[in-house]
């Protein structure tokens, strides 16, 4: 029996008080983004303006990077905006890939503006551009643009922790490339206003490869999560003795993970006892969803199969012999018992598929109160011998499970 669990399976609100945080962490992600937008563009018009003024390259060359930054900030509220919309027809597990897509983009632009800052510099360092002494106040609004960009990285870091949200965190490693070009750019002011201008290529050769590695990184995370790579064998542990831990849990096998987005999906099997209901059986899981969803905020959908036994050790359990099921099944036995009264005035009919055989509970009514049920067992069982799937025979007396 196979289940597909969202987190709203908990008894109580649980469902609405996810969905307003989503609601909450999308408006967050949105004004992070607009914030340090809106700054990017300042940054860019005043570096320009200044770099022109003043004739550096540099400062203009810092100032066209604020307005590429301004170009992502764009893209992410577009990718936040999407990526964070409900599951529907067409993307029933969400459409967090976007932001995974995203994250994958932006670690890609990182390692392109690490390879241009690298380059860019190698080649002043190797020509010898000489460059002319600044001014102390472009030194100054370098020092104050370098603030404010630093300030947008760690604001935007934090909310991206907060709401778990990896493209947000991209975002802001990239508004971190834009600060420690600004520190190149400072470091070559201050060098050229004191006739030392070469520092500026030396110290932009290291930071490029700096921001080359977070690119990397943002690149390699992104990846791992677009093949499905698991959680941590730690928190797959975790998970694994909480559902063992629910009563009517005998054991778990199969448990996979698989991240989209912010959003954790799990699959497992669980093993019950093999004669239960499949209602109970059904609850036995869901109890499990319950508990997994409150040990683990991440974890958004949980889909459960129900075993009535260990079949872990088979390499493909759809390689079992096929065994008839109930309408077959009640055609052979009227065939073999048809006969025979207790199966013609039978209440109910249970099957418990178990061991490659089908074990058969007979219910009969009350006409047979005085009955030796051992009797008519041994009677049903005797004519039933032909049948090969036959499993074990019981005969009980009363109303039955409908």
């Amino acid at each position: 029996m196979n289940q597909r669990n969202s987190h709203d399976t908990a008894p109580d609100n649980t469902a609405l008080d996810n969905a307003a945080l989503h609601e909450a962490n999308t408006r967050a992600a949105h004004r992070v983004t607009l914030i340090g937008a809106i700054l990017d563009t300042l940054l860019g018009l005043v570096k320009v303006i200044a770099g022109i003024i003043v004739g550096s390259a540099a400062l203009v060359a810092d100032g066209i990077h604020s307005f590429s930054d301004l170009v992502t900030d764009v893209f992410v509220l577009v990718a936040t905006h999407y990526g964070r919309q409900a599951p529907d027809r067409n993307h029933p597990y969400g459409h967090g890939r976007i932001e995974t897509m995203g994250t994958l983009a932006l670690g890609s632009v990182l390692i392109f503006v690490a390879g241009g800052i690298a380059w860019a510099s190698l080649s002043r360092l190797l020509d010898g551009v000489p460059i002319a002494p600044p001014g102390y106040w472009v030194i100054a609004l370098a020092a104050v643009s370098l603030i404010v960009k630093e300030w947008i990285f760690r604001y935007t870091l934090r909310v991206a922790r907060k709401i778990g949200s990896r493209l947000i965190e991209a975002n802001a490693w990239h508004s971190r490339s834009d600060a420690l070009s600004t520190v190149v750019v400072l470091i070559g002011l201050i060098g050229a206003q004191f006739g030392v201008g070469w520092l500026d290529a030396v110290a932009a050769i290291g930071v490029g490869l700096l921001v080359g590695k977070i690119g990397g990184s943002l690149l390699w995370d992104a990846t791992r999560e677009l093949v499905d790579t698991a959680l941590p064998d730690d928190e797959q542990r975790g998970m694994r003795n909480v559902a063992l831990d629910v009563p009517g849990v005998r054991d778990l096998h199969q448990l996979r993970t698989r991240s989209v987005g912010e959003r954790v999906l799990l699959d497992l099997h669980l093993v019950v006892a093999p004669r239960v209901t499949v209602s109970e059986a059904h609850e036995v899981g869901n109890q499990v969803c319950r508990e997994l969803c409150r040990a683990f905020p991440k974890l958004s959908e949980v889909t459960f199969h129900i075993d009535p036994q260990d079949d872990s050790e088979l390499d493909d359990p759809t390689q079992l012999p096929a065994l008839p099921l109930r309408s077959d099944v009640e055609a052979m036995l009227e065939r073999v018992w048809g006969n025979l009264e207790c199966w013609r005035q039978r209440v109910a009919l249970d099957l418990h598929y178990l061991d490659n055989r089908i074990d058969v509970s007979l219910y009969i009514g009350d006409t047979y109160r005085d009955a030796d049920l051992n009797r008519l067992a041994a009677s049903l069982r005797d004519a039933g011998a032909s049948l090969p799937w036959l499993g074990r025979l019981r005969v009980w007396q009363g109303p039955g499970k409908a």
